[in-house]
């Protein structure tokens, strides 16, 4: 059987049930289980969408509803199939054990039926199963058991950002929460790439996710991942976790980190971004003196380091800034309807369209910088303290 590429997102949320039933409460309203899949496929382009709030009763039974109208498929191989895309059934769970703070982790599993089966055992360990992302009251080894028995990936979640991540708000190492050869992969978050996160060695055995988490449509695939498959199901998802017969990774499309809401150190007082070089640990305002800040990625990888340079093992999947077309200046909603109308799908326009296209129909600056973009050339304002950072235009 050949093997193809196809691209990936596999965090993305739901905001409310068509019923109006609130699942995730931060994000969109118009994030039902069915828009997802339609705006993956027919206008981002996505092969693979990994939709991590499937446990919710509510979502479950719009599920079914698809399914037995036959727009939707379930799929012998694990995973939804809707017209160019699969859907993959996950589940985003909070921990705390004793000592320490709060982490997410998220749960994969092949069927719709394994996914009603995980959301009953929920059910006695957490007060509202309707809600996404909700704290669970068992030990995080014994939800990872849990979810290994019952035939299921677990992934943390975002794992570098100072907000309930394993190694930003939780632990130095991942022994302390988890058993390190039960954990399918490490999903990496916005604030963070490839060679940031080869400052720690333990990192080395697992393969990098890079995904949305998407709080709204226009939010999927900012991140995302391109993965070689026979076929996009979850079984070769597995297998490409696993590097398993020709099956893996070919590479981690993110934003450059600089551009992530949480990169470097922030001051909630003077509202600075401490340290944009990156040479030190940040403890204290450098301008004001307030100890009042919010630790950034990059700071808290230097704090728990075992290298002191960077060190990616062979094979490690290239890591590809991608510039999301919301932060391209210019590129308004009429300027990218008109691109979409005549090149398809934003995945046509990030990676297969040529220059000398995109400049007949969006102008030359679009389409320079959707080139710059590409190429990982764009200069950028560094994100910190819950603020994205942002393309220069000058």
């Amino acid at each position: 059987m050949s093997l193809n590429a196809y691209y990936a997102d596999l965090h993305i949320h739901i905001g409310r049930t068509e019923a109006g039933q609130a699942v995730k409460i931060s994000a969109a309203n118009n994030l039902t289980f069915y828009n997802i899949a339609r705006e993956a496929s027919a206008r981002k382009g996505m092969d693979v969408v990994g939709i991590i709030d499937c446990h919710s009763p509510g979502v479950q039974a719009e599920m079914l509803h698809y399914l037995d109208k036959g727009d939707m498929e379930e799929l012998k191989e694990g995973g939804i199939r809707y017209h160019q895309t699969t859907i993959l059934l996950g589940c985003e769970l909070e921990v705390r054990d004793p000592g320490m703070k709060a982490a997410h982790l998220i749960a994969y599993f092949p069927a719709l039926s394994d996914m009603q089966a995980f959301t009953a055992w929920l059910r006695k360990h957490m007060k509202n199963v309707q809600l996404s992302s909700q704290r669970l009251y068992v030990p995080a080894r014994e939800l990872q058991r849990e979810v290994i028995d019952r035939g299921g990936l677990l992934v943390p979640a975002h794992i570098f950002t100072p907000h309930k991540s394993v190694y930003g708000s939780c632990c130095a190492r991942l022994n302390e929460l988890l058993d390190p050869d039960g954990i399918a992969a490490v999903e990496l978050g916005l604030s963070a790439d490839t060679t940031m996160a080869a400052h720690i060695g333990e990192l080395d055995r697992y393969t990098f996710l890079t995904n949305s988490d998407a709080h709204s449509l226009p939010k999927i695939g900012r991140e995302y991942n391109k993965l070689q498959l026979a076929e996009p199901t979850f079984t070769e998802f597995r297998q490409a976790l696993e590097g398993l017969n020709g099956r893996r990774v070919l590479a981690n499309y993110g934003l450059n980190p600089r551009l992530g809401k949480y990169h470097r150190t922030y001051c909630g007082s003077c509202e600075s971004i401490i340290d944009e070089r990156g040479e030190s640990v940040v403890e204290r305002c450098i301008y004001c003196g307030s100890t009042k800040i919010v630790r950034g990625v990059m700071d808290r990888i230097l704090a728990i380091a075992d290298r002191e340079t960077p060190l990616a093992p062979s094979g490690r999947p290239p890591y590809i800034y991608q510039v999301p077309l919301e932060y391209i200046p210019g590129l308004g909603p009429k300027t990218l309807a008109k691109l979409l109308d005549r090149f398809g799908t934003e995945m046509n326009m990030l990676h297969r369209t040529s220059y000398q296209e995109l400049a007949e129909a969006a102008g030359e600056s679009i389409a320079g910088y959707l080139l710059a973009a590409r190429t990982g050339e764009l200069e950028l304002e560094t994100g910190g303290g819950g603020k994205y950072g942002k393309v220069k235009t000058e």
